[in-house]
């Protein structure tokens, strides 16, 4: 990949796509409308659905790469449902493997982080429900991951986007 710029990488869903996003009636999300937001090594996210009922991203991790840092979500439920690969979960303290077809189901208020086992790449389907808009989060990690931006520079937003990182204070 050539060098990436702040924006050249991000394309925005469609307008269809968008307004879809903001009502309550069904929808379909063609795969051409699906946003993907690149991590290094490979990975990257798939912005599937956001806001509304639910949010849902695919995210894929290249071997050992960190999904998450500790953190938790005070509104939403959150569920994991591994497509490929192993994952390893932290889930309030505890550690669990989950490999190919495994589920972890995250309550409001439980500390979790998550990332590809060291052995291989890992992808996951990720859905929050009650659905907060998260894109731009998910935009901001992409860029983070990059280089682009620090860190520190979600921790204003943890409220926004009900991410709420262990450890960390907001600005």
């Amino acid at each position: 990949m050539g060098p990436v710029g702040k924006h050249l990488w991000f394309a925005q869903p469609s307008p269809r796509a968008m307004d879809d996003m903001t009502t309550q009636h069904a929808r379909v999300v063609q795969a051409e409308e699906i946003e993907h937001v690149p991590l290094p090594h490979g990975g990257g996210f798939q912005l599937l659905a956001d806001g509304g009922a639910l949010g849902a991203n695919r995210l894929l991790l290249g071997a050992g790469m960190a999904g998450a840092r500790r953190h938790l979500h005070t509104r939403s439920t959150e569920l994991f449902h591994v497509l490929d690969g192993t994952m390893e979960f932290e889930l309030d303290g505890d550690t669990a493997e989950v490999g190919r077809g495994g589920l972890v189901l995250v309550p409001p208020g439980v500390p979790h982080a998550f990332a590809a086992a060291p052995g291989g790449p890992a992808e996951i389907l990720a859905v929050l429900s009650p659905g907060i808009e998260r894109f731009g989060y998910f935009r901001a990690l992409g860029r983070i991951q990059h280089g682009l931006e620090p860190f520190e520079s979600l921790l204003p937003e943890q409220e926004r986007y009900d991410v709420h990182f262990v450890g960390a204070t907001p600005h």
